[in-house]
């Protein structure tokens, strides 16, 4: 593996007997999520890597095994851990973004003036929020907020946001 490194799925528990384990991917990761890939533990450079040896849907979920992971036991370290993959074996969307995208960009108002940079991206049920400047304000990404996000120029041009949103 080489690139950075984006989160995919999460291992949130031990299924069955075999030492199979439920997995949760991310929206975006579900289409980097493969059966005879390797994946990190972690997003450093120095992270542990699993091969994911199978792959199947259970319901809703998806239930993985991974290479020399047999039994209960043996699954029970991977409870909780996320598995990374390389940012390129991410299919995204038009107009779909890693949170890793999006932070460090630039709000910008109608006007081009600059409101504060990126800090976060939090995942609510109603919508997903920009986190904004050391005071960590909440910026909605609903269209009437938010206008464009232009990657290469870093900014994120927003609409009239309302008083003290900032």
């Amino acid at each position: 593996m080489s690139g950075a490194l984006v989160p995919i799925a999460r291992l949130s528990g031990v299924f069955g007997l075999r030492g199979e384990l439920k997995c949760d991917p991310t929206s975006a990761g579900e289409s980097a999520l493969h059966a005879g890939r390797e994946y990190a533990l972690g997003a450093g450079p120095d992270a542990a890597r699993v091969r994911v040896a199978s792959l199947r849907r259970h319901k809703a979920r998806y239930v993985v095994s991974l290479d020399g992971v047999a039994t209960v036991e043996a699954a029970q370290p991977f409870v909780g851990r996320e598995l990374f993959a390389e940012r390129e074996a991410v299919k995204l969307a038009p107009g779909e973004y890693l949170d890793a995208d999006l932070v460090g960009l630039q709000l910008i108002d109608p006007d081009g003036k600059p409101l504060g940079a990126v800090v976060g991206v939090e995942h609510f049920p109603a919508q997903d929020c920009l986190v904004v400047g050391e005071a960590r304000a909440l910026v909605p990404m609903v269209k009437a907020f938010v206008r464009d996000i232009d990657l290469e120029r870093r900014t994120i041009a927003v609409g009239d946001l309302p008083e003290g949103l900032l």
